[in-house]
Parts: structure tokens; sequence; C-alpha cells
């Protein structure tokens, strides 16, 4: 496994595995820098990842190159109507003893058990198995049976959604998508990606890709981003986008006025830990408020309830998020 070159300074360990990351993962990934990018911030907060993206656009194949780039295990679960929450969690059974003949119970642990687990298009499964994915997502633990088990560190669900088919889906509930740190749009390749795309058919170059980094050597450069300072002026400008996506304490035009349900405390935290997180990986030891602003769309889209009216005028919570970005001052209020 090649490492990138160690450091005292945590903001030149990380853009220094930046780099090496992006060098293998070109390997068999095309364009999409952007999301290779916040992906490895989710990574880096110890958050989860929703990506939305029409079928064909390299989310399965973003994910794998991800993950062995990192030196971590990988899982793909396709979720189907019939996939039951122990097909993913795991189950317990009975096993006899063959020098005892008694039965004890053993558990055979499922897909979950893993750095990196794709739980392929989620909202195609029922309700009941989506939440078996809530502990796990927020604790990092799972219980099978009658016993808890922690789940291997890092660990990171990727969830993929198709936006155009909706026919015989169940839609995620929003205590569900809250726990999603970012939900990332995967879009089409440009015409100069796509072509070499159809060229040189470089998803086949995945055995390719060297681990850059190891699970001890990211959970460290995790706790360096914990540990990144932010001015109060930066952090209350992350709680002022929030906080004004709510009816109940915002008034913005163009904003409120399409919302049922503004975004949670959860998206405050996230967008500061995520400001800090962009500002290590550009090599810089301070949040600025550009960090907060280019990181609102992936961490506020997802938790906007959007009303009657915003579905009847067609307007998306992109576009209500690009609106918040003008209206909201970064000025003390």
């Amino acid at each position: 496994m090649s490492t990138p070159a160690t450091s005292n300074d945590p903001a030149a360990r990380l853009f220094a595995a930046r780099e090496a990351l992006r060098s293998e993962m070109k390997k068999c990934v095309v364009g999409q820098e952007e999301t290779a990018e916040l992906l490895l911030l989710t990574l880096l907060c110890r958050g989860h990842a929703l990506l939305f993206g029409v079928p064909g656009v390299g989310k399965t194949l973003m994910s794998a190159a991800l993950a062995k780039a990192l030196h971590l295990e990988f899982h793909r679960v396709q979720f189907t109507p019939d996939l039951m929450p122990g097909d993913i969690t795991g189950t317990e059974v009975l096993e006899e003893d063959p020098s005892t003949g008694r039965y004890q119970r053993i558990v055979m642990p499922g897909p979950l058990f893993a750095n990196v687990l794709l739980a392929d298009e989620i909202n195609r499964t029922p309700p009941k198995t989506q939440a078996a994915l809530l502990q796990a997502m927020q604790e990092g633990q799972v219980t099978i049976g009658r016993e808890t088990y922690t789940l291997p560190s890092p660990f990171l669900v990727l969830a993929t959604q198709n936006p155009i088919e909706m026919e015989g889906t169940y839609p995620l509930p929003e205590a569900q998508l809250d726990r999603f740190f970012f939900c990332i749009r995967v879009n089409y390749p440009d015409q100069e990606d796509e072509l070499a795309i159809a060229m040189n058919a470089p998803g086949s170059a995945l055995a390719a890709v060297n681990a850059v980094l190891d699970a001890e050597a990211l959970k460290a450069l995790q706790e360096s981003v914990q540990a990144v300072p932010i001015s109060t002026d930066v952090g209350r400008y992350a709680v002022r986008l929030a906080s004004a996506t709510r009816p109940q304490t915002g008034s913005v035009p163009g904003v409120t006025e399409f919302i049922e349900c503004g975004a949670s405390p959860r998206a405050s935290q996230a967008l500061v830990l995520a400001g800090k997180a962009r500002a290590l990986l550009n090599g810089r030891a301070h949040v600025d408020f550009a960090d907060i602003r280019a990181l609102a769309p992936a961490v506020l889209r997802h938790r906007l309830v959007l009303n009657f009216r915003a579905r009847a005028e067609k307007v998306d919570a992109d576009a209500i998020v690009a609106k918040l970005l003008q209206q909201v001052s970064q000025e003390k209020s």
C-alpha cells in the first residue's frame, strides 16, 4: 500500500492524501471530481451520504473505488421490495455442536458489517427494512437478537436513489433523511468526459486502484478535522442559514413560503463540521464563509420538506437553497 508523505501538519497530510486519492480514483472514474471530494468529506466527518442520480453515472463505481483507495472493506446490497432487515444486519441461527449434540445460538453477520456499505436504490425497499439502517447510521452499532454489536470503524453508508423512477418505491422518511450528512447530486458527465468513458471503458480498471490510506490513518485525519478552529461569526452564519429555512423562525422571501418543515439543528452541526473538513482539505487551518456556502446545497437539500405551493410551482430544494444563499447575509444580524 502506498501512502502520502507524512507530516506533522494535519492540513498538509490531508492535502497530500486528497491528491493521492484523486490520482488513484482517476484510473477508473472519469470526471465527477466534486462528487468524489464530497464523498471524502463525508468520511472525514464520520457521516453518511445519499447519492442522487440517474442510472449509469458511476455511483456504484465511485463508491467501490473510494473504498479500495482507502483500503476499506466494501459491501454492496441491492435493495428490493422483498429485502428483510435481517438480510442487512445479520441474524441468529441455531447450530448443533457435533461433540455434544446440543444446539447453540450463533450470529451470522450481514453485509452491514463493513467499513463502506452501498445501499443501492434504498427507496426500493419497505420502511421496515430502511429503518434497519437507523441505529447503524446514528450509533455505529446494530442489535441482532438480544445482543448489540459494534460495527467496524470507520463506517460509512452510501445510499443511492434514482430521481426519475418513482413507481413502486417507498420515499425515505424525514427522520432517516436527516441522518444523511450529505445529499450528493451525481450529474451526467460533460461531453469530453463521456467520450473518454465511451472510448476507454475506464470502469474495468477498478482492480488497478491502489490503497493510499488505511483505516487507522483515516481515523487520525477524522480526529484532525474535529480540532480545526472556527470563528463565532462563521458558526453564526451556518446557524442563520439553517434557521432561515424554518417557517417558524425565518422569513426569507423566496424561501420560507415554499417550506413546510425546515432543517433541523443537525444541519447546523453538519455545516460547521463539513466546513472544517473542507478547509483542512484545501490546506487551510481555519474555516471561511466560502466553505459554508459551498457545502450548503449538499447539507440542506434533503432536509427541506417542501409544501404544496413548491410542488405546484415546480420549485425544487436546490432553487430554494440558492435563494437562501442570496438572501442570508454573512454579516452579524
